[in-house]
Order: structure tokens, then sequence, then C-alpha cells
């Protein structure tokens, strides 16, 4: 608007004087959206199905890959790279890289000004990633279990910051009015879990097992084994004696995703709005018929729904879920989509009146064929608006668990993934442990499809 302004027109307009000093305006914010107009998802599809088909040499070839030529998603890159390090037995590595993504995307919580005004003009494409609420969770999550699989000795600090993480999130959704959508967010009960468990190996902190457990209970009431967890740490009892432990934690299926979709209401809406101006005021607008395009996050269906743990030859239990990742993902996302809906709506406004205040500061005549001409350019601006898809790719489905208690000594652990009827869909994947006289050992696999990808990774001793 300032550079409108500073434009002296002449006091008849002409398509000549429009085109010539309104049109790069219009047109050099019609180009924002263009450069690079590829999704992300179109971008990692390579890494990603290589992560599936269990080539994960491959699959860490496309990071660097995607690396070189997307560095402004570099943190989602990353966290897809974690997930790969964890299947490849790396938790070390998988953790450092999860804490470097948690504290950037904690660092992009502060405004951003000039990004939130390129995004206006554009589309949400424009901003700098920061993370959904369940992803900015979910990175604490795998945190805490890619620790507890190579040292164990912050994996409750971070259970514990994912629950103040939580409570932050939630606390900052209240609006001006008082109202906030982010009140009834699921918790991850996989903190509380873990933290009951390591509590419970202490052999004295009962009191701290028992408040977690009940939390569990509290969060994913689904979740069978949490009242058998509850009830064993009233009684305090880790163990019988010449026994411990064994939790396997199971990745199962593939996670939720983003596809853009196109708000009906919204987009009507919008279209009698400008009618109503075009017909009343001063100068027309472009008739809405660009739709009005957000992200949704969807389920992804098949794969894993289970994993059934063999000792040996004989079969010792069926994983269950402890974090439902796609329910929390599409309740979380669910709350905060009128506010989705209302920033593309106030783009599309803002665009419009761009539009309605540049003709009237050239004093281009209402129904003229310069108006026309800059109508056409806004309507072409509107169309290259395109929803924001980007999210973490290689979240699984479901965050499962079994816990069985094990004679101390060697054991061949084999683990074999179910469909949702809990018949086998795979082949068995075997790996040997020991089992330590009253301690916790941990496993943690990933089975997206029907198979094993990567190894098992046994907590070391």
């Amino acid at each position: 608007m300032v550079h409108m302004a500073m434009i002296s027109p002449p006091k008849t307009p002409d398509p000549v004087f429009a085109a010539r000093h309104f049109g790069p305006i219009l047109w050099a914010a019609l180009l924002l959206p263009i450069v690079g107009c590829s999704t992300f998802a179109e971008r990692t599809l390579k890494l990603h199905n290589a992560y599936y088909d269990n080539q994960l040499a491959a699959a860490q070839a496309e990071i660097d890959e995607c690396l070189k030529h997307n560095r402004g998603n570099a943190d989602l890159i990353q966290l897809d790279a974690a997930m790969i390090d964890l299947a490849t037995g790396n938790a070390k590595a998988a953790e450092q890289t999860l804490r470097i993504v948690r504290d950037h995307f904690d660092y992009l919580e502060q405004p951003a000004i000039h990004e939130k005004a390129a995004a206006m003009l554009s589309d949400d494409n424009r901003n700098s990633y920061s993370g959904e609420d369940y992803e900015k969770i979910l990175i604490r999550a795998f945190l805490a279990l890619s620790n507890l699989m190579h040292d164990g000795g912050d994996a409750e600090a971070y259970s514990l910051q994912l629950i103040d993480k939580q409570d932050q999130i939630i606390a900052a959704g209240v609006d001006k009015k008082g109202h906030n959508p982010k009140a009834d967010y699921q918790r991850v009960a996989l903190a509380p879990y873990l933290r009951g468990a390591l509590r419970e190996a202490t052999h004295h902190d009962y009191d701290d097992a028992e408040r977690s457990y009940t939390a569990v209970v509290s969060w994913q009431p689904g979740f069978t084994p949490g009242r058998f967890d509850l009830d064993r740490a009233v009684h305090g009892r880790h163990s019988a004696p010449g026994n411990g432990v064994l939790y396997v934690f199971a990745l199962t299926g593939r996670g939720p995703y983003k596809v853009e979709a196109v708000e009906v209401a919204s987009t009507v809406s919008l279209l009698i709005a400008g009618e109503i101006v075009s017909a009343f005021g001063h100068q027309t607008l472009p008739p809405n018929i660009a739709p009005v395009k957000v992200p949704r996050v969807v389920a992804r269906h098949g794969g894993t729904a289970a994993v059934e743990v063999l000792v040996g030859q004989q079969p010792a239990g069926v994983t269950q879920t402890i974090t439902d990742v796609t329910h929390l993902a599409i309740q979380q996302y669910e709350a905060i989509y009128p506010q989705v809906i209302a920033r593309a709506v106030a783009r599309r406004i803002l665009k419009n009146g761009i539009l309605y205040g540049g003709k009237e500061a050239l004093g281009v005549q209402k129904g003229s064929l310069e108006g026309f001409a800059l109508d056409m350019a806004t309507l072409a601006w509107q169309a290259t608006e395109s929803a924001d898809t980007r999210c973490w790719g290689l979240l699984p489905d479901k965050i499962q668990v079994l816990r069985l208690e094990l004679p101390a000594g060697e054991h061949d652990i084999a683990l074999r993934p179910l469909n949702p009827g809990g018949r086998p869909i795979g082949a068995c994947a075997r790996q040997p442990i020991h089992i330590a006289d009253s301690c916790n050992t941990y496993l943690l696999a990933s089975f997206p499809d029907h198979h094993l990808v990567g190894k098992m990774l046994v907590s070391e001793p």
C-alpha cells in the first residue's frame, strides 16, 4: 500500500499505466509461492519408500539429498533421519538429532512477523515449520525411547519434559475470549508409563510408580495392562526373586499424514461476500472461485496392527497400544482446525483488500478494462495458494508395549507381526537377549508394514 500511494496516476487511468506500475506488484506477490511448488510429501517420497522397503542405506542417502535441496525444511527431514537411526540401531545419534529439532521448534515458537506477512501474501508454506502440537510432544516421547535404548540416564527426564510440554501447549491455547480449543487434548500415556517402569526398577520408589500408573489408566483407559501395573505398584513388587522384566516396545503401522482439502463453506461464503462488494462498492473484486485450501490430518490404513512376542517357541503375549499416534494427531488437529480455516480466509480477504485498495489508489474506473485485467491477475494470485501439508512423515501409527517377567538368564525372543484380526502377516524376527535379576531390559522394534524394518534395539546393560 505504501508503494501504491507513492505512484501518481494520471487523471484518466489507462491500461498501460496500470500494467506498468501496479501489475508488477501483483505479479511479484503471485510468484512468491510458485518457487518449489512440489509438495513436501512429493520431495520426500523416495526417502519414505526406501525406509518402508527396509532399504535403510538408500533411505540415509536420500536424507543427504533432501537436505541439499530442501534446507528450508531441514527439521522435518532430520526427524525422519532420527527414525532411520533408530531402525539401524544408532539410538544415540537419534537422540542427538531429536534434541536439536526439539530446541529449534521451541525457538520457532517466538513471533516471526516477517514470515507471517509473507505467508499472508502467499500461503502457510512460507512459514518456517515449527511442528504441530502432537509432533512437539512426540519428539519428547522418542527422545525418551532413544535414551532408554542406549543409556537410560535421561529417559525419565524426557518423560517429565513431555508431560510439562503438554501442559504448556494446553495453557497457551486460550484465545482472547477465554476459550481454549486445546483443553481436551488427549494426553500421551507413554510418558507416565516409562516413568512408572523406571521408578519400579528402583525397588523402593513405588509411590512414584503408583502415581505414574494412575495417570496411565486415566489418560489411556483402553490400555488394559495399566490396571495390572497400578496394582503391582500399590503392592510394591517389581518381580519375583530370580526374575527380571522385559519391556517390548513396538512401533506399528504407518503414522498420520496431511492432505490438501478444500473448505467448501468458506469458499462459498467468500464468493458471496465478494459479489456483494462488487455490486455495492466503488470497485469490483474478482469472483472468489479459487477454492480455500487447507491441510487435514488423515490416517493411513493397513500394516502391522500388533506384534506377538514369543520366548523361544512359546507365545508369551501380544503388544498393546500405550499411545495411539494417529488418533492423537487427528484429535488434536481437529481441535484447532477452525483456526486453520480462519487463517486461510483472512489471507483471501487481505488479497482482495490489496486489490481493492490498489484500484482506489490508481483511480481505476469500475468495470474498466484495466480493472478487469487486475481482477484476473488477483484471481491467478489466489489460485496459487497451496495447503501446508508438511509433517513428520515416518511416525508410526501406534506405540505399543508388552511387559514380560522372565527368569534371569539368556532368552531367544521372537516378534511376529499381526493383522487387526490377530493373524500373522509376516515372518518372525528373532533376537537373543539377557535378562538380569531384578532389573529391566528394553527392546524396541519397528513394524510399519508386514516385516521388521532394520534391527531390534536392546537396551545396554
